[in-house]
């Protein structure tokens, strides 16, 4: 029996790089087990697979990371097992190989892959793997003579550091049937095969195990999801809060044998991957261990999270004395400073609207008599129950909207600003890198006050953690600020860049 596994499926968009190895870098630190990424070689807006997979090695420490789906028409498997078992070497034993027969054939074809027929493609497939685990096993030379792949004597090797799971991505009978024949694990994704349908397709792929002498339970079910956190349900599959997620999807491990789930995050990408670590894993995890009369599982110790900042460590770099600003540079350089006075003030304002929450719970109270005194009874009737509730959807709202606008900015500034500096100037690379550093621990805290916020409404003691979450933002973003408009305020007038 699998343990379950829970990851992030994340998009290789190049324009969002800096973006992507920060929540890659998240989903590690929230003690995720995995991290998938598509692999479309023919999309030019993307990174390279394989490449953006080993800058994830690099910056992680447990996660595995598992190409979803590897490409195989554009990537020869002889080629693909020196890849992957060099990846897994490099990464301690961190790789899975999901592994898809092609679509897209145009896009293929003008990558100067070979257009294959559905047939054809299970059939490259199915010699694909064997080629795959061929080269994976200390033997002599290997010659395979397929019809769509040949070994002409290739040495195996390197070895990967642990067995290499081969997960199959397959919707159709003959995929589905191949991969109960032959795969180490299946990829199907809510996107197209919701539970409904996934349900029936695993039937036949258990079936087509079952009938190759396999036991289909050792086949790993890994299901990536989409869905949409929301304090209320909704109508579709994955709507609404965390306990409702983790109710439809341990049904999916009893009904299906899902034992795996992989979360493609919405626009709130660090709210969602947080509260799908802390939140549905965990009670998804519970339940399943309860129902099977097993000891609940025991957390992994999980590399710590960042805290606070280490003002003692923070590069500095020499500058010239602000006379040398031209007035044009000037203006240019105390821009930086005048966007974060505009976060400051919004930051006061959530704390406000925060006291002014805690003031009326520890009151008793939301609606006011029209001389500004409670009115009777007001804190325990249904309009002032209605009225609490909606200061804290109001105060949610302030909290998420705050979150948005400063991670547009220090977005812009990691993608941006920072690198025409670091062209302009490469002695400021250590400075840069402990404030894309900070930014990190800043969105964290951002992730942990939102979602403080949401929790508000179905537990309205829980103001005590908002308020805490608001002053712990405060106090590093006002020494973030600092730090950032020292170091960068000139820099930034000789470049005459405006943020």
């Amino acid at each position: 029996m699998h343990d379950l596994w829970f990851g992030a499926f994340l998009s290789p968009e190049a324009a969002g790089r800096d973006r992507l190895l920060r929540h890659v870098t998240l989903a590690d630190r929230l003690g995720l087990d995995l991290v998938g990424v598509q692999d479309h070689p023919y999309q030019a807006d993307f990174l390279d697979a394989w490449t953006l997979l080993s800058a994830m090695a690099q910056r992680t420490e447990r996660i595995r990371l598992v190409p979803d789906v590897a490409n195989l028409p554009l990537r020869p498997p002889a080629v693909l097992a020196r890849a992957a078992a060099s990846l897994d070497l490099l990464s301690g034993g961190r790789v899975e190989l999901g592994l898809g027969a092609g679509a897209f054939w145009d896009a293929i074809v003008g990558m100067g892959g070979r257009r294959l027929s559905p047939r054809e493609s299970i059939e490259a497939l199915a010699e694909a793997i064997t080629v795959l685990r061929a080269l994976w096993t200390p033997g002599g030379p290997v010659v395979f003579e397929g019809t769509h792949y040949r070994l002409g004597g290739a040495r195996p090797g390197p070895f990967p550091a642990h067995p290499i799971g081969i997960w199959i991505g397959a919707i159709k009978r003959r995929m589905l049937e191949l991969t109960g024949r032959m795969g180490d694990g299946w990829l199907p994704s809510s996107f197209y095969s919701p539970p409904a349908v996934v349900a029936a397709q695993a039937k036949v792929l258990d079936a087509a195990a079952a009938d190759a002498g396999r036991d289909p339970t050792e086949i790993r079910k890994v299901y990536n999801i989409g869905g949409t956190f929301s304090p209320l349900p909704g109508p579709g599959f994955l709507d609404g809060p965390a306990g409702l997620w983790a109710e439809q999807l341990t049904e999916l491990v009893f009904g299906v044998g899902m034992t795996g789930f992989v979360l493609a995050p919405g626009p709130e990408a660090e709210r969602d991957l947080r509260v799908f670590a802390e939140e549905v894993a965990p009670a998804v995890r519970e339940a399943v261990a309860k129902e099977r009369g097993r000891p609940a599982p025991v957390p992994a110790e999980r590399p710590a999270t960042l805290t606070d900042l280490d003002e003692t460590g923070r590069p500095r770099t020499p500058s010239s004395a602000p006379s040398t600003l031209t007035p044009e540079q000037q203006r240019y350089a105390l821009r930086l400073v005048a966007v974060h006075d505009g976060y400051r003030q919004e930051m006061r304002q959530v704390q406000d609207a925060i006291d002014q929450v805690a003031a009326d719970a520890a009151a008793g109270r939301a609606p006011h008599t029209a001389a500004g005194r409670v009115a009777p009874g007001a804190g325990h009737s249904p309009a002032g129950r209605l009225a609490t509730r909606q200061n804290h959807w109001t105060l949610g709202t302030l909290c998420a909207t705050f979150r948005r606008l400063l991670t547009v900015h220090h977005t812009a500034q990691d993608e941006s600003v920072f690198p025409a500096l670091l062209e302009h100037d490469p002695a400021l690379a250590p400075v840069i890198k402990k404030l894309q550093q900070e930014h990190e621990l800043i969105a964290e805290l951002l992730a942990r006050l939102d979602g403080a916020c949401v929790a508000l409404l179905s537990d309205p003691a829980g103001i005590d953690r908002v308020r805490a979450g608001a002053e712990r933002l405060a106090t590093v973003l006002s020494s973030h600020f600092a730090y950032e408009e020292e170091e960068l305020v000139e820099p930034l007038g000789r470049l005459g860049t405006g943020l």
